[in-house]
């Protein structure tokens, strides 16, 4: 039998800068959404030439790991954007009351599994990242509710705390779907009488369940909450017949 060998073909430049940020996005040091540092900025961190960094960021956006944004910088993309975002989003346009119930129940199994492991995992850092999200909620909601931003902040600031890179995409993926409907189930909820008293008890008691590293009761707050949410949300979106 012959052994044909292929000779060793040394890296360029531009595919080691590759191989690295794919290493760190894979990893979580780089979360989507998060900006990559400028060309100038990445060429003296890695101690080499900008046409090499140049190179490796456009490689790494036609790959889809990462986007340019006119006058904003370069980021990480949600890793399942290409496949879920496109397709989904446009059913989402719709509001059909069996998608959004179909969504909900992924983001409950997701969510509620993300604050059982950030009751484990979360470092000091991020659950006072928490607690910082938790104070801009009680500020909104003397104002009369807080906004879908700050809503999605506490919850993927849960799932992160989970160190887990491959639930932060997909919950980031969910939460681009959902974060109109989220707008919707907000402004809905303000109008009812009691209900931001109760969903702002109810991040609080997650909270508590994260912050006392009681995963099981931290994922029970956590699916009381979005068990909540997805019943009220289908109310609300469900057009009456005439």
């Amino acid at each position: 039998m012959t052994i044909v060998f292929e000779p060793i073909r040394p890296k360029k430049i531009s595919e080691e800068i590759v191989d690295q940020i794919k290493q760190l996005i894979a990893r979580g040091d780089l979360g989507p959404g998060e900006r990559i540092p400028s060309e100038r900025e990445l060429a003296t961190l890695l101690g080499v030439s900008r046409p090499s960094v140049r190179e490796a960021l456009m490689v790494l956006e036609a790959m889809g790991f990462i986007e340019s944004r006119q006058g904003g910088g370069t980021f990480v993309r949600t890793l399942t954007e290409t496949t879920l975002t496109n397709p989904l989003a446009r059913l989402m346009e719709q509001k059909d009351p069996r998608l959004l119930h179909a969504l909900a129940e992924v983001r409950m199994g997701l969510e509620s599994w993300s604050a059982y492991l950030a009751a484990q995992r979360a470092e000091e850092g991020e659950i006072e990242q928490l607690r910082s999200i938790y104070r801009t909620m009680e500020e909104q909601a003397a104002n009369g509710g807080w906004d879908a931003d700050v809503d999605a902040r506490f919850h993927y600031a849960i799932t992160a705390a989970t160190h887990n890179t491959v639930q932060v995409h997909v919950l980031d993926t969910i939460h681009t779907l959902f974060h109109t409907t989220i707008q919707v189930a907000l402004t809905e909820f303000y109008r009812k009488s009691g209900y931001l008293e109760l969903l702002l008890t109810q991040h609080r008691e997650i909270l508590d369940g994260i912050a006392a590293r009681e995963p099981e009761r931290a994922r029970q707050k956590m699916l009381v909450h979005l068990t909540m949410v997805e019943e009220k949300l289908a109310q609300f979106l469900v057009t009456p017949t005439s």
